[in-house]
């Protein structure tokens, strides 16, 4: 099968066979039924709770030991280990008997209780050096030198064969008791301290705040978003900041190179219908953005090293959108549903067998950076209108289709298209919180913009118009319809 020729064709035909509807179909039943509800069937998970039922638990429980123990003197025992030793006097003396004794704090000593907070424990070495006590039957030469050598001896080679004493205070366990395990004995002679771990409280997650974000000094001009945004914890404040720059980093690992001249049967005009085909079943089974532009990544990833035939070439664009709305869709579609819109051209073995060659050339690398997450993340810091944020939506998903713009960085496509709204919509250009959050400058992007702005000038092909189609809808603010600039002024 042709994909080029017969690509529109299968999407209408599979929508129209089985009662797919897409927004703009929505938006007309809509109007039809004068403010009456319409309600559409949606798929549920095998295995979903019923609706009348509300299942609440933990993800993972109650992990942190942050609660606070009243530990009193009660629950603290003395603990001591006595231990006999016998030493021969140097001189062939009667041997001396010695008796150590290792123990613990009594009832009186004061254990700080386990703050609520996050704590931290300054390492103080404790004192295990045993305490040596002489009997009154102990007998000691009176000679200068000789109790101090007995002393010396006693330090270096005696052995005191003592079990590890070990303390375990934990926190009020599930009876709302407290646990104080220890293996010793009690004794009524004089206690030796031990030294316990000092506890100081932590400071606040919310005070300490990454280096990227606030730390840093901030140009004139710039508004720090994160630190606005740090009580959201959708936002992610704390991190944000490193998460973009790592995945701008990770760019390089996924450049695609000029690989339409190793591509004998395919052409550049083949792989738009291939794409605006996708846009289309992105559309039908209302999928987010994300799977549309981690397909078409795919795709390129895949083209750029295999050699492939036009005949395959739909199958490929079927399995991408496969693999990417099982990575990115909480409930995607089933395999018969990507079948189904390929007009049963592909049986279900193909399909299979070319998800499974698409996921060992990318070698199961999916965290791909896409350009669709730095425009969102660039028009969240410079607090734009969400239709602002759409025209850039629309220019970006236009680039798509272009074979030109496959070898650029999706961060700086981003930062391009979203310029390039800019200055459509008459809101300026290029501002320093821009060029803070986005790492590149005017001159980094402007020759991008450009080209974006002469692709919108170019005459609408009749095959590839699901992309104007679709923001030319009410829904996305009909920012297809915005008069373009004849000169694009920077």
């Amino acid at each position: 099968m042709r994909p080029h020729k017969k690509m529109n064709q299968q999407i209408s035909t599979a929508a129209s066979k089985k009662g797919a509807i897409t927004r703009s179909k929505n938006a007309a039943n809509t109007s039809k039924s004068e403010g009456k509800e319409s309600e559409l069937p949606k798929r549920k998970a095998e295995g979903s709770p019923p609706n009348d039922k509300t299942l609440k638990r933990s993800a993972f429980g109650d992990i942190t030991n942050a609660r606070e123990s009243n530990i009193t003197s009660q629950d603290v025992k003395k603990l001591s280990k006595k231990i006999i030793v016998k030493k021969a006097d140097p001189k062939g003396n009667e041997k001396a008997n010695m008796k150590v004794t290792v123990t613990v704090p009594n009832k009186s000593t004061a254990i700080q209780p386990v703050l609520k907070t996050h704590t931290t424990l300054k390492k103080f070495p404790v004192s295990t050096k045993p305490k040596v006590v002489r009997q009154k039957n102990e007998e000691v030469s009176t000679k200068s030198g000789t109790s101090q050598v007995l002393e010396k001896e006693i330090k270096e080679d005696i052995s005191v064969i003592s079990e590890q004493q070990e303390i375990n205070l934990s926190s009020k366990d599930n009876s709302g008791n407290s646990s104080f395990q220890n293996d010793g004995s009690n004794s009524h002679d004089e206690p030796q301290m031990l030294e316990f771990p000092i506890l100081e409280q932590a400071p606040s997650p919310k005070a300490s705040i990454c280096k990227s974000s606030t730390t840093a000094r901030l140009p004139e001009g710039v508004e720090d978003f994160d630190k606005e945004t740090l009580n959201d914890p959708f936002q992610v404040s704390l991190y944000a900041m490193d998460i973009f720059n790592y995945l701008k980093e990770r760019e390089v690992l996924f450049i695609v190179k000029n690989y339409m001249v190793r591509q004998p049967s395919i052409s550049q005009w083949m792989r738009s219908l291939l794409v605006d085909w996708m846009v289309e079943v992105q559309e039908s089974f209302e999928l987010n953005h994300e799977t549309l532009y981690l397909a078409v990544k795919l795709v390129d990833l895949y083209l750029d090293k295999i050699v492939v035939g036009k005949e395959t070439l739909q199958l490929i664009g079927a399995a991408a959108m496969f693999i990417a709305s099982k990575f990115d869709e909480r409930i995607p579609p089933l395999v018969e549903d990507f079948l189904y819109i390929c007009d049963g051209a592909y049986t279900h073995s193909e399909l299979i067998k070319m998800e499974t060659n698409l996921l060992k050339v990318v070698d199961f690398n999916l965290g791909i950076p896409l350009s669709y997450r730095f425009l969102r993340r660039y028009a969240r810091c410079a607090k734009l209108s969400l239709s602002t944020l759409t025209l850039a939506r629309y220019i970006l998903e236009s680039s798509l289709l272009e074979y030109s713009f496959v070898s650029e960085s999706s961060s700086k496509m981003a930062a391009a298209a979203l310029l390039l709204a800019l200055k459509t919509k008459l809101l300026g250009g290029w501002t320093p919180t821009l060029q803070y959050y986005s790492g590149y400058k005017l001159e980094d992007i402007g020759h991008l913009a450009h080209q974006l702005n002469a692709m919108l000038h170019k005459k609408p092909k009749t095959a590839l118009t699901t992309v104007r189609n679709k923001y030319s809808h009410k829904i996305f603010f009909e920012v297809a319809k915005i008069p373009l600039l004849e000169n694009l002024d920077l």
